[in-house]
């Protein structure tokens, strides 16, 4: 019997360690950088963002907003404290960001609140010493398709200057005959409306799109036709293969800066 090549756990053996690692990694993060936690960015108790800050004076520093992964229904923010440890070192605020889960909400919302978040960067990071205009952004698996709706609106400059998308999802078609159907139930609306090949994107952008070698193949099918899209619509384009990494592993990775996929966030973030 086939294995679901969109059920991580499946694939990925040491699955429950990573995510203990991860969450214990961020409980010391929590403690450890300077932060502010719980800031409202909309109304709803789950529009929330976490800020960490780089050991240095605030003021005009880059932002870097993060968006967790977990298919939409699973994770928050305070599960992925620790990408903070890359993005400080860089030099950057760390906006790490929470959402409202499916099925309790439907696409449409949470996109909506990704939107909110990043409207609260541009009319209130000043007040903790960031420059909205040197905002870059960056997403795991369902948090990087997330992201993509934050440079996918019809003549509205992004404002954006770059992004990293690790294990997206690009295509929502394949998911509604996968293990997810019973859980979130994505429509034909939310497939219509919400995959990300089926958009057009903000040339002015640099997108590095990430992927681990030991992904399952929806996932390097998916990168490469979202790369290709992106390149035809006029956006630069750069494309990583994470060499022995997973969908799991390559995501611990955002928070340590010397591996493979923490040096591309740092390099983003830099600009360079």
């Amino acid at each position: 019997m086939e294995i679901d090549p969109f059920r991580i756990r499946a694939h990925v053996a040491d699955f429950d360690d990573i995510v203990s690692e991860i969450i214990s990694r961020s409980e010391a993060t929590r403690a450890t950088l300077p932060m502010v936690a719980d800031i409202a960015y909309g109304t709803d108790a789950t529009e929330t963002v976490d800020l960490f800050f780089p050991d240095r004076p605030r003021t005009g520093l880059p932002v870097h907003m993060f968006i967790h992964g977990g298919y939409w229904r699973m994770f928050s923010k305070r599960d992925y404290s620790y990408v903070a440890e890359t993005i400080a070192r860089a030099g950057a605020i760390a906006v790490i960001v929470d959402y409202a889960l499916m099925p309790s909400v439907r696409m449409a919302d949470i996109v909506e609140q990704i939107r909110r978040a990043r409207r609260w960067i541009a009319d209130r990071i000043t007040e903790y010493g960031g420059d909205p205009l040197r905002l870059t952004i960056s997403g795991h698996s369902a948090g990087a398709h997330l992201s993509t709706f934050l440079f996918n609106e019809p003549g509205i400059p992004s404002g954006i200057r770059a992004a990293l998308l690790l294990g997206g999802l690009y295509e929502l078609k394949p998911l509604q005959s996968s293990f997810l159907h019973p859980e979130i139930g994505i429509t034909g609306r939310e497939v219509a409306d919400f995959t990300p090949m089926t958009h057009r994107h903000d040339p002015a952008i640099q997108v590095d799109i990430l992927v681990g070698s030991d992904e399952t193949p929806p996932f390097h099918d998916q990168a490469n036709a979202f790369a290709n899209l992106l390149e035809e619509q006029g956006l630069p384009v750069s494309t990583l293969n994470l060499a022995g990494r997973n969908h799991m592993n390559s995501v611990r990775d955002l928070g340590l800066p010397d591996s493979e996929a923490g040096a591309r966030l740092t390099k983003l973030i830099a600009g360079g």
